[in-house]
């Protein structure tokens, strides 16, 4: 039996006529004579694997080891992610907009091939590793699993000879708009990719893939090659880059919740240690960047050329509630008469089934006799 080859992403196939797998491709064209020229085929998810190393992670974290190495096929995977959902605001919105993907298909088919290539997998085994439309296959998936079928979906996929970062990145561009720490994994991957940099085999933490690029020696117009896949300036991609700086728990929760650039890059401005709570703090309290600036600011020096008593550098319970007000206001002073209305008569619905509005309504009867003392101050 031939050895097995190292999983990477896009390894070339052996050409051996001996080999033996349990995953076939379709017997027009095996994988070991691959042409010159794409082909579409019919695939089962069960028959594909994703890219580890795409740009765009869409499973979450507790259960890409599992899926990765074999321990949960894609349908398990799917189950689990559907029970996260119910738990994490964040994973439920990302499984609310795959769920109506996979249900477009029944009703008008899918539009747009996956992309990839014959692999050698971990076992051995021929897996079909996709290059583009990872979103189409969870979509596939996640319908499956969430919908009781007994029969597997089949998804049209296309076969390429050079799956490449490239394709892959603008792909996704194209998708949705990328978070920011998506794009930083974009702009990794692609400078790796014209290094000709692979992931190496055993490597546990995702990100470090991503992260060897903070630290490679750039070559000579390697920058002007990126500016028309980024749509971005050299600057403004060593700032997504920097924000790899980040642990990979922080990177997760700035991806799965979408922070900006710019909240990550104030995140940044200040002390490592402190990184952790900002991010859930930006998180909690829908920060803006001019929000997280001021957590962040050096104290002002005094006359005597001594700096005053510094501020807390996060933001006080005090602060964070009034800026939560602060926005719950500005929401609803935007909403037109009758919307306004159905938002607070939803408002007190939930207060009271929660158990929350006796408590609620104490507060906010001395905070608005608070307002009018003041206000009779004037």
């Amino acid at each position: 039996m031939p050895p097995k080859k190292r999983f990477s992403a896009f390894t070339d196939l052996a050409s051996s006529s001996s080999e033996k797998t349990k995953v076939q491709p379709s017997s027009t064209v095996t994988p070991e004579k691959s042409p010159s020229v794409e082909r579409i085929e019919r695939l089962t998810p069960s028959q594909m694997i994703p890219d580890r190393f795409q740009p765009r992670r869409l499973l979450p974290p507790s259960l890409r080891t599992d899926f990765f190495s074999g321990r949960l096929n894609c349908y398990q995977a799917a189950m689990e992610w559907l029970a996260l959902a119910r738990a994490d605001q964040g994973v439920a919105a990302e499984i609310e907009k795959l769920l109506m993907m996979g249900s477009s298909f029944k009703e008008h088919g899918q539009i747009k091939s996956i992309t990839g290539k014959w692999v050698s997998g971990p076992s051995g085994d021929y897996v079909f590793q996709i290059e583009t439309g990872e979103r189409r296959f969870w979509a596939a998936c996640l319908q499956y699993a969430s919908s009781g079928a007994k029969d597997e979906p089949q998804l049209r996929v296309e076969v390429v000879d050079h799956p490449t970062r490239q394709r892959q990145v603008l792909e996704n561009r194209h998708a949705e708009p990328p978070s920011a720490v998506e794009q930083a994994c974009e702009v990794a991957s692609l400078i790796m990719a014209e290094q000709g940099v692979e992931p190496e085999a055993g490597i546990e933490d995702d990100f470090d893939f991503f992260r060897q690029a903070r630290n490679s020696r750039m070559p000579s117009g390697l920058w002007e090659k990126l500016m028309p896949i980024m749509q971005l300036t050299r600057p403004r991609m060593v700032q997504l880059l920097n924000i790899l700086q980040l642990s990979t728990p922080q990177l997760d929760l700035a991806d799965r919740y979408r922070l900006s650039e710019r909240v990550l890059r104030e995140i940044l401005s200040a002390p490592r240690e402190q990184w952790d709570r900002m991010i859930r703090l930006s998180i909690q309290n829908q920060l803006t960047s001019d929000e997280v600036s001021e957590m962040v600011t050096p104290p002002p020096v005094t006359e005597q050329g001594n700096r005053k008593p510094p501020t807390p550098i996060l933001p006080a319970p005090a602060r964070q509630a009034a800026r939560s007000m602060r926005r719950f206001v500005l929401t609803l002073s935007e909403l037109d008469r009758l919307s306004r209305d159905e938002a607070l008569d939803e408002i007190a619905d939930t207060l009271v089934v929660k158990g929350n509005a006796q408590e609620s309504l104490t507060l906010l009867e001395e905070l608005t006799r608070l307002i009018h003392a003041r206000l009779d101050r004037k």
